[in-house]
């Protein structure tokens, strides 16, 4: 995503890209052979210290559990900040990000670039036109899984390769041994020290257009009846249940269901609606109203079904946005972020509610959004990590 952000940054005619920064050499030099006019940095502190005044915006693409603390180091110096999700590893990291993008007053976006897709744009215009009804329960996956190693670390530790900054790499994180292949640079979305599992990274995607459409925002509780989680690792598969309060667009009620996994809950089809020899798209959600179903795949135009019949011109077809080059005008003043950390944030909270659910199995949780709480201590404990020291940004 580091490769592809600058790319698509970059490719507006009104940005100017003048520093890099990465951990390995190997990648550093590749984007500065793109952009050889860009100054290039091993460490994100040196270089938010040497571009100082000259730097408007900052772009992070790092694995999850170092978004909060550049982004949030950025937004201290009052620079925009283009962050992937999910925007923080950690509830309370959650919380920080969107109070400190108000604080400060930038312009801040998730890296959900489908937000501007035109699929997802279609489904949430139309489903505001109340095509279905009231919405009264939603029905999300993906059929993939970002699980760590079962076995959990193994007992050995490699060589760093030449060019990779192992300790700046783990940043934040615990110190452990590099292992080849097992991190670094694409096996770190399974580790809970780095990654956020198949729901903080697919979650923050699917569960977009269902926030944006129904303005839904924190739970009243969630649940978790899939596997546990380990102690290092994501369990292959996850099944999480929400429930919502009502808004204009659901029932007094909403419950939303999350299952993820190559192997584990799918979602129940037959609620769908769909007509005969038709099946649910291998990721997406279906969203079941009064009226009828709409199922919005991941990511291709929506379809709506009504007692298993398609409903035909119903659709307020709109086009796709360049996600990116709205965050690089809205920097300028001159549109507005269609993701900033105020909406982000808190769907971002949602998904990693989930990931936290899917420690305790069987456990409903209250939650207490305001507050950043469940009520239940050992659960409670999690809602916020300790950063190795010397990265603590205080505040």
């Amino acid at each position: 995503m580091g490769g592809s952000d600058l790319g698509s940054v970059a490719s507006s005619k009104f940005a100017q890209v003048i520093g890099l920064c990465d951990v390995d050499a190997g990648r550093l030099d590749a984007a500065a052979k793109r952009l050889p006019e860009a100054k290039a940095f091993t460490d994100w502190r040196k270089m938010l210290d040497a571009l100082g005044d000259d730097l408007d915006a900052v772009v992070v693409s790092t694995p999850d559990h170092m978004h909060a603390p550049i982004a949030l180091a950025a937004m201290g110096l009052g620079k925009h900040v283009y962050c992937q999700k999910p925007i923080a590893q950690d509830l309370r990291g959650c919380r920080r990000m969107a109070e400190t993008a108000a604080r400060t007053g930038v312009v801040t976006q998730m890296g959900t670039q489908i937000h501007s897709h035109g699929a997802y744009r279609t489904a949430v215009a139309t489903l505001r036109t109340g095509v279905i009804g009231k919405v009264k329960e939603a029905h999300l996956w993906v059929s993939k899984s970002w699980a760590g190693p079962k076995d959990g670390r193994p007992d050995r530790e490699d060589a760093v390769p030449e060019g990779l900054d192992w300790d700046l790499w783990l940043g934040v994180a615990p110190v452990r041994p590099f292992v080849q292949g097992l991190y670094h640079p694409a096996a770190w979305r399974g580790w809970i020290d780095f990654g956020s599992g198949t729901l903080g990274d697919m979650g923050c995607h699917i569960f977009d257009p269902v926030f944006s459409a129904l303005g839904v925002g924190a739970p009243n509780s969630v649940v978790s009846r899939g596997p546990a989680h380990g102690e290092e690792v994501f369990a292959a598969d996850s099944d999480i249940t929400y429930t919502y309060p009502g808004t204009e667009w659901t029932t007094e009620q909403l419950t939303m269901r999350w299952t993820d996994g190559n192997r584990g809950s799918r979602p129940d089809a037959a609620k769908a609606q769909l007509p005969e020899g038709e099946k649910l798209p291998g990721a997406g959600s279906f969203l079941v109203g009064e009226k009828g179903v709409m199922v919005i795949p991941h990511w291709s135009t929506p379809r709506i079904y009504r007692e298993g019949e398609v409903v035909e011109d119903a659709l307020v077809v709109l086009e796709d946005r360049n996600h990116y080059h709205e965050w690089v005008d809205a920097c300028r003043g001159e549109d507005v972020a269609t993701t900033p950390f105020s909406y982000s944030g808190p769907l971002t909270e949602a998904v990693l509610l989930g990931t936290l659910a899917g420690r305790f199995p069987g456990r409903e949780l209250g939650w207490d959004s305001a507050e950043l709480r469940t009520g239940d201590a050992e659960v409670d404990a999690l809602v916020e990590r300790a950063w190795r020291p010397g990265f603590d940004l205080g505040g």
